[in-house]
């Protein structure tokens, strides 16, 4: 694997203060990571992007959509922590930024989810601007951090609908197995609608290739097949299988901070180097 990751900190002995989002130069840039297929690393992609995203300084914000909480639960935010959350804030009921947590790393933080995002879809049903509730909820913050990410649910309802409102782009976690690219299309059409009828601007920032088994010729051929039909769009960098990045989400914590040395933390270094190459240009 190329060397292409941008310079990291030290993440592992987080300031004992946490720093406050500061003003960035620019409006965040918004990425919802989705993909319909539960079980393709999505949640695992979110938080390790984000934390390596965080260590070579960014401001970061990972807002979690999924009712099951991993990305809550796999940043160590237990559920004492989550007093408000990504309910509260497309309810109206609390605005981002009080519903925000930080973490155990500087620069990294999170709208966590709550037991009640389970039931929200219903309550939507019949509310007035539903499929923007979380973009009108987003923008009081949007000059407070460099990306944000969206943890999408594995489902194309009403949460990842305003999920992708919100976004400026799509970011698609692709597990490197049999019909991937048939959950995959769907995706894609699921994208283009949103572009006709509630987000022109939408787009895919990239698609990263999950759980790569380099043992198993079925994962270069699915990777083939990805990469001629998207091409360019796809992320030169693939995060392999590892059981370090299976492990880290048990002790609360994305795998750069359990095992820096590993092959899945190295490789979701390489790909913020990809992401911050297409969003900022080549000097990063």
């Amino acid at each position: 694997m190329p060397n292409d990751a941008p310079d990291q900190r030290d993440i592992t002995e987080p300031d004992e203060e946490r720093p406050a989002p500061v003003t960035a130069r620019r409006e965040s840039r918004v990425f919802a990571v989705a993909n319909q297929k539960g079980g393709v690393g999505k949640t695992t992609t979110a938080i390790n992007l984000a934390t390596a995203l965080a260590a070579v300084g960014k401001q970061v914000l990972i807002l979690d959509l999924d009712p099951q909480g991993n990305a809550s639960t796999g940043l160590g935010i237990g559920r004492a922590q989550r007093n408000t959350g990504s309910y509260d804030v497309i309810m109206g009921d609390a605005p981002a930024g009080l519903a925000t947590v930080a973490t155990e790393i500087p620069g990294l933080f999170i709208v966590p989810s709550t037991l009640d995002l389970s039931g929200l879809e219903l309550e939507l049903v019949n509310m007035d601007r539903r499929e923007y509730r979380l973009r009108d909820a987003l923008k009081p913050i949007r000059l407070d951090y460099d990306y944000m990410l969206i943890d999408c649910p594995p489902a194309l309802g009403l949460l990842t609908l305003n999920a992708f409102a919100a976004a400026d782009a799509v970011l698609v976690p692709l597990q490197c197995e049999f019909l991937a690219l048939e959950g995959l299309s769907q995706l894609v059409r699921t994208i283009e609608r949103v572009q006709q009828s509630f987000n022109p601007t939408l787009n895919i920032q990239g698609i990263v290739l999950t759980m790569y088994d380099t043992r198993n010729r079925l994962s270069s051929l699915v990777a083939d097949d990805v990469r001629s039909y998207f091409g360019d769009k796809v992320y030169n960098t693939v995060i392999p299988r590892n059981v370090r990045v299976s492990e880290a989400p048990s002790h609360g914590k994305p795998v750069l901070l359990y095992d820096y040395r590993c092959s899945g933390s190295q490789a979701y270094m390489h790909l913020a180097g990809e992401v911050l190459r297409r969003e900022e240009g080549p000097t990063q």
